[in-house]
């Protein structure tokens, strides 16, 4: 019998938590949630105040038993699941299954794993928070209503397998959207002209840029102006310089630190918070859910102590943030490290990286502002309506930037700094050159998974627990895939103004380069597409915050969470029932492209029964049609005809080798090529549209060569030609009087002696 068990949610969290306690305490890991709604049937009662039917998942059988068994034998169990809703349910939940009574129970929390918070909880136990649980619970079961009411009518009216959820549904909305005004953006060129002025006084002829207050709409508009500066004059209208402040961002909540750890170290949302979690349950930085910017006085007193220590006191100012989150949860802290004289811990690179950003992060929120001095110069084109403006700033105090800055979303590359020489009002300038360089109006970016938060933050959608889950699944549903892109060359005309002459030349640039966006696929526009048509409120933004702020009322013990279902329920069912009635749209659905030239039939786009097609033909002209897959980064929405009709050149007929035919084509398992009646699958960077007969030639042999090589003995041993080397399906090993033997880990098989191969025989023959 032991005295004290102690419950938490993960195993590596225990093993960190058992280290404080000391003897009298047991630490056991419930591994998250121990049971879920019954996944037969709807698992809510409806009729009898939504009452929700739970099961113990099967895979935590045995691991309940343990529990329940150790909570028999203890004097007194503590429950520490996290301290947000989730884990105040997972305290509820262990309760009813290990029959513990909920008023009774010692609950803990803490938002950091160390001896004096943990100490600290164990001295100020309560019970279980019903309201934490009942909001928690009321998000599950509308979750499930939502997803069990709303698939259904995909299967039927878009296509087979399909699911919807909530936040999901409003998350590929916003993405669709971006999508739709990237597809309907029409971008248009203009001229946009910079000069380079030196003083005139200046012998040494310091240059500075200055750019137009003014774009050009064509290149005859900007070649008259570089025509009218040959003989003008350029004077300082006026020179001011002013001085600023920079401030640090505040420390991390869940939302910016997924956005910042995108944006420095290139980690998606869901990998940012399994390091966090990993983080966390270690004891290295406190809880990684919340949306507060609060640091604690203990904190706010550390950070301090180590500015100073790093770099003097006039780099210390000591602030407080303010949660600016409308929906903010329980009473967190910010994201900060447990110990912030601890600059370096003992861990994997990924978890090093985040937790460096982390701590720098926070350190650098308690640190001074950084003093600048901006300039800004006008200068006035005798003749012209126009005036150049060219501004520089020098960092006169780094303050906090010494430590850290915030990096920006789709930032352009910084240019060096722009130093002014000193100038005075009145002032002539000269120039050394003046260019009007062609530009393009740009499209909305598309999201980023760190941009998409931040989104989905200001519209009050979804909590710190609910980002990554969400965008986990629209790209695991298929509704939305994470893709870079290498860009396209694109021409421009440069016209320049340079001692006294014009010259114009055409330049080249990539543009539309993108790293790691998120693009709807169609299927993902298409359920979009019905879902706004026939479910208005789960896709309206503001519903769906207002939904939020009901689950918070209920936290707050403000509302009855039944009540909140009963109401959502009432609008939400007779909408799916009408949906159900109507008739499904394909017409809708459907685009129509054009005519085939070859056959005169209409040529149109849609989803099919396996995903997006185009189909040249129909079934009412008595012919069977003809279909063909889109590629991956093909759209029904932006196919145009000519790409269309090209799907169609599959299979293609390469050539032949040594008689045989040669064809590729696409398969179940993507583009192959078939020769000699065997397949040989395409690599990555072969396009089955232009893949040769000499690449298709190469594939060919490089299968028959391997298989070949497969078969061959690595060695044969003359001493016994009966004992071999082979290569098998999981790696080499021996072959010897008809049995196998596994060569040992570290032993190279092209280096066995005979007498070694005997050796491993004679071994494993003992075990």
């Amino acid at each position: 019998m032991h005295e004290n068990l102690v419950i938490v949610e993960s195993p590596a969290k225990a093993k960190t938590i058992e280290k404080f306690l000391g003897k009298d305490y047991t630490v056991m890991s419930s591994y998250g949630h121990i049971r879920d709604l019954a996944k037969k049937d709807l698992g809510i009662d409806i009729n009898d105040d939504f009452k929700p039917d739970y099961e113990i998942s099967a895979d935590k059988r045995k691991l309940v038993d343990s529990l329940s068994k150790s909570a028999k034998e203890a004097k007194q169990v503590w429950l520490a699941s996290d301290e947000d809703r989730e884990g105040e349910a997972i305290a509820w939940h262990l309760t009813q299954v290990l029959g513990l009574p909920v008023d009774q129970t010692k609950r803990i929390v803490f938002h950091e794993i160390t001896k004096n918070a943990i100490m600290h909880a164990i001295e100020n136990p309560r019970t279980i928070d019903m309201n934490l649980v009942n909001a928690q619970q009321a998000r599950r079961i509308l979750d499930r209503l939502v997803g069990f009411e709303l698939s259904p009518v995909l299967w039927k009216k878009v296509k087979p397998s399909l699911s919807a959820g909530r936040v999901q549904s409003v998350a590929v909305r916003l993405i669709v959207e971006r999508e739709r005004e990237i597809i309907n953006f029409k971008s248009t060129p203009y001229y946009r002209v910079t000069a380079h002025f030196y003083r005139s006084s200046d012998p040494s002829k310091t240059l500075f840029k200055a750019d137009l207050d003014h774009r050009f709409d064509s290149a005859e508009e900007a070649r008259g102006f570089l025509e009218m500066c040959k003989n003008t004059s350029f004077t300082v209208k006026s020179c001011e310089s002013k001085p600023a402040e920079r401030h640090p961002a505040a420390p991390f909540t869940t939302s910016t630190l997924q956005q910042e750890a995108g944006r420095k170290l290139g980690m998606s949302v869901s990998q940012t918070m399994t390091i966090a979690q990993r983080l966390y349950e270690n004891g290295y930085i406190t809880y990684m859910r919340t949306d507060s910017q609060n640091l604690s006085t203990q904190a706010i007193a550390a950070a301090k102590e180590e500015i100073i220590k790093m770099f003097g006191e006039q780099y210390s100012n000591v602030r407080q943030y303010k949660t600016k989150s409308k929906g903010a949860q329980e009473a967190h802290e910010a994201i900060r490290p447990s110990y912030l004289n601890r600059q370096q811990i003992d861990a994997s690179t990924d978890e090093k990286r985040l937790y460096e950003l982390i701590w720098k992060r926070t350190v650098a929120s308690q640190m001074s502002p950084a003093r600048i001095e901006k300039t800004t110069v006008d200068i006035t084109v005798e003749g012209s309506q126009h005036k150049f403006t060219a501004t520089g700033e020098v960092v006169l105090f780094d303050g906090f930037m010494k430590l850290y800055s915030e990096s920006v979303e789709d930032e352009a590359e910084e240019g060096q700094e722009n130093l002014l020489p000193e100038m005075k009002t009145g002032e002539q300038l000269s120039y050394n050159d003046i260019s009007a360089t062609e530009r393009f109006t740009q499209p909305p970016y598309r999201y980023s998974e760190a941009s998409l938060v931040r989104r989905l933050e200001e519209l009050g959608i979804g909590r710190p627990s609910t980002y990554a889950p969400t965008i986990s699944t629209i790209i695991a549903r298929g509704y939305v895939i994470k893709q870079n892109k290498p860009g396209t060359k694109r021409d421009y005309n440069q016209i320049k103004l340079e001692k006294g002459r014009i010259t114009s030349k055409t330049l080249t640039e990539n543009v539309g380069k993108e790293k790691a966006k998120l693009t709807p696929t169609d299927i993902g526009m298409v359920v979009n597409d019905y879902l706004e048509k026939h479910f208005v409120d789960i896709l309206d933004y503001n519903f769906t915050a207002n939904v939020e702020k009901e689950f918070d009322d209920i936290a707050e013990g403000n509302t009855r969470w039944t009540d909140m279902l009963h109401g959502f329920y009432k609008s939400f069912h007779p909408t799916v029932e009408k949906a159900l009635e109507e008739q499904p749209d394909r017409a809708g659905r459907e685009r129509i492209l054009g005519i085939d030239p070859k056959s005169g039939k209409q040529v149109s786009a849609r989803i099919g029964r396996y995903g997006p097609i185009v189909q040249i033909g129909g079934t009412e002209e008595g012919e069977k049609p003809r279909y063909a897959s889109l590629k991956k980064d093909q759209l029904i929405a932006t196919i145009t005809l000519e790409e269309a009709l090209a799907l169609f050149d599959l299979p293609r007929t390469l050539g032949e080798i040594d008689g045989k035919e040669v064809v590729v084509s696409i398969g179940r398992f993507g583009p192959y090529v078939r020769y000699d009646g065997k397949f040989t699958s395409l690599s990555k960077k072969d396009d089955p549209y232009t893949i040769t007969l000499d690449r298709a030639a190469e594939l060919i042999h490089e299968k028959e060569n391997a298989a070949k090589a497969s078969k061959e003995p690595i060695k044969v041993f003359a001493e016994e030609p009966d004992m071999k080397v082979l290569n098998g399906r999981y790696g080499p090993y021996i072959s010897y009087g008809g049995k196998n033997y596994r060569i040992p880990k570290g032993t190279e098989p092209e280096s066995l002696t005979y007498e070694q191969t005997k050796d491993i025989i004679a071994k494993s023959k003992k075990k």
